[in-house]
């Protein structure tokens, strides 16, 4: 399966090491990440050699080819909300999944489309067995 991977990399990375455990998980599982970059340390520097424009034209073009978007909500981001609006107009499967206990923003949680699946997790190993029946039940 083709996944698109979301996580904050502007708005805070302290979910590094859980975005990393997450798609190790999924390519080990077989599935294509084109994101998988996003969950490196050295992201902010990758990206920063590519301009806005160039940014959302790939990332939008990523959201269009995947089966499903993945997004690890934890940390607010901006850009992961547009990416999970954008793939829910698409009709896209998206997985928001975020740390028990965490604030989650209202426009995720209390969004009735049918293509959206929120779950929490407690530790990275019980979030990919949360992405593992997600994507089974796709």
């Amino acid at each position: 399966m083709n996944i698109y991977f979301a996580c904050s990399i502007t708005g805070g990375r302290e979910f590094e090491a859980v975005y990393q455990v997450m798609v190790h998980a999924l390519v080990k599982a077989g599935h294509e990440v084109p994101t998988a970059h996003l969950v490196e340390a050295d992201v902010g520097m990758r990206e920063a050699a590519l301009s806005p424009q160039e940014v959302y034209a790939r990332d939008t073009a990523w959201i269009r080819a995947c089966d499903a978007l993945i997004a690890e909500v934890s940390v607010p981001s901006h850009g992961v909300g547009y990416e999970i609006g954008f793939a829910l107009g698409m009709g896209k499967p998206v997985l928001a999944v975020y740390q028990e206990g965490r604030r989650l923003s209202k426009m995720i949680s209390g969004n009735p489309a049918s293509s959206l699946t929120v779950k929490t997790y407690h530790t990275p190993e019980e979030a990919i067995q949360v992405i593992e029946r997600f994507l089974s039940s796709l």
